[in-house]
C-alpha cells in the first residue's frame, strides 16, 4: 500500500473552518474536491455527497486518505429540522466511506463545539473528561453527530479525531450568520454600524485564531495515524481545539479599541437566545497535550488580519454591491463555520 502523505478531502472548504483547513492541508498534503458543489440545505445535498465520496475512494486508490467534515451553517438557535438535515448529509457521507476497501488507510476528522456540547455544565474549566450537557438543539446535534462517529469508527475501524472547538475568528467569516463577534465588532469598527451584544461583557469565551485551529487539527491528523497502527480496536479521539486562555468579551472590546483607536459601536440589549448561552466558558485539556504546545498567533496580530480581510471585502463590495446584513446577534458557543 502506498504510505505516502494521504489524499486530503475538506468537506465544507467554502466555510472559515473548510479554507483554512483547505490552505494548512494544501501544504502537507495532495487534496481532492469534488467535481460538483453542493447544494447545501437541500435533500439533493445527500446524492451528491454520495458521489463525491465515492469518487474520492476511487481517486485514493487504496492509498492513504483523510476526511475534514468541517461542513455545517447550523447556529446556537438552529432548529432541530435543520439540524437533522445537516447530520443526515454526515450520515450519508460516512455510509460510503465505511464501505472502502482499506478502511484502515483512513482518518476522518469532525469538527464539533466546545461552547455548545459543555454549555449547561456550570462547573467550568473544561476537559475532555468534563461531562457534556448541551442547552440547545445544536448542541445536541453536535453530541449526537459525535456518537455516530463513534459508532462509525467501531464498525468499520477507520480511526476518527473529534475536535471541540472554541470560537474560531479570522479571516473569511460568513458575516451573513449569526455567529462571528470578533468578525462583527471589526465590521462595526469599520462601518459605523453597530453590533448588538446580547450577553454580559463579563461573559468569557476562548478564542483561537483559525489558521493555528487548521494547524492544530492537520498535526492531530498525523497523531490520530500514529495512534491507529497497531491499536487493538478503534481509534476515536475527542479534544478540546483553543488556546486555553479565555477572555471576556469586555477585552475583546478593549483591544479592537485599541486597534481601531476609537471605540466600536455596541448596543447591549436582550434576547431568548441568550438562555443558550452559559456565562463562563473555559476550556482546558488534557487528551494530546503535545499538540497545544505551540506558538499561538496573538490577539492584536488576529484581530488585524480580521480587520484587513473585512476591509477588503467591503471595498469589493463597493463596486460588486452591499455585504449581507449583519446578524443580530453573534453565537459566542463555537464560532467554526
Amino acid at each position: 500500500m502506498n504510505q505516502g502523505p494521504p489524499l486530503s478531502w475538506v468537506v465544507g472548504r467554502g466555510g472559515l473552518l473548510g479554507q483554512h483547513m483547505q490552505a494548512t492541508l494544501r501544504q502537507r498534503a495532495p487534496m481532492w474536491s469534488g467535481t460538483a458543489a453542493v447544494p447545501w440545505g437541500r435533500v439533493e445535498a445527500q446524492v451528491v455527497l454520495r458521489r463525491q465520496a465515492g469518487e474520492f475512494l476511487q481517486a485514493a486508490a487504496n492509498g492513504p486518505w483523510q476526511v475534514v467534515w468541517a461542513a455545517g451553517a447550523g447556529v446556537t438557535g438552529a432548529d432541530r429540522a435543520a439540524l437533522a438535515m445537516e447530520q443526515s448529509y454526515l450520515r450519508a457521507t460516512l455510509e460510503v466511506l465505511g464501505a472502502a476497501p482499506t478502511p484502515g488507510a483512513g482518518a476522518v476528522f469532525f469538527a464539533s463545539s466546545a461552547g455548545a456540547v459543555y454549555a449547561g455544565v456550570s462547573a467550568p474549566p473544561y476537559d475532555e473528561n468534563s461531562p457534556v450537557r448541551p442547552l440547545a438543539p445544536y448542541g445536541e446535534a453536535k453530541l449526537a453527530s459525535e456518537r455516530m462517529l463513534a459508532r462509525w469508527a467501531a464498525e468499520n475501524g477507520t480511526p476518527v479525531f473529534i475536535g471541540r472547538i472554541a470560537n474560531l475568528y479570522g479571516p473569511g467569516q460568513n458575516l451573513a450568520k449569526a455567529q462571528g463577534l470578533i468578525s462583527q465588532i471589526c465590521r462595526a469598527g469599520l462601518t459605523g454600524q453597530p453590533v448588538s451584544i446580547f450577553v454580559p461583557l463579563d461573559t468569557l469565551r476562548d478564542y483561537i485564531f483559525a489558521p493555528d485551529c487548521a494547524e492544530m487539527i492537520a498535526d492531530g491528523l498525523e497523531r490520530l495515524r500514529s495512534s491507529a497502527n497497531g491499536a487493538a480496536g478503534p481509534v476515536v479521539v475527542t479534544k478540546n481545539l483553543a488556546t486555553l486562555r479565555p477572555l471576556t468579551i469586555g477585552a475583546i472590546l478593549g483591544e479592537t479599541r485599541r486597534i481601531f483607536k476609537r471605540t466600536p459601536r455596541v448596543v447591549l440589549g436582550a434576547s431568548p437566545a441568550a438562555r443558550f448561552q452559559a456565562r463562563d466558558l473555559s476550556l482546558r485539556s488534557v487528551v494530546w497535550p503535545q499538540l497545544d504546545r505551540r506558538a499561538l498567533t496573538p490577539l492584536p496580530v488576529g484581530v488585524s488580519a480580521t480587520l484587513a480581510d473585512l476591509r477588503r471585502r467591503l471595498q469589493d463590495c463597493g463596486t460588486a454591491g452591499p455585504m449581507p446584513a449583519v446578524a443580530p446577534l453573534p453565537r459566542l458557543s463555537g464560532d467554526h463555520r
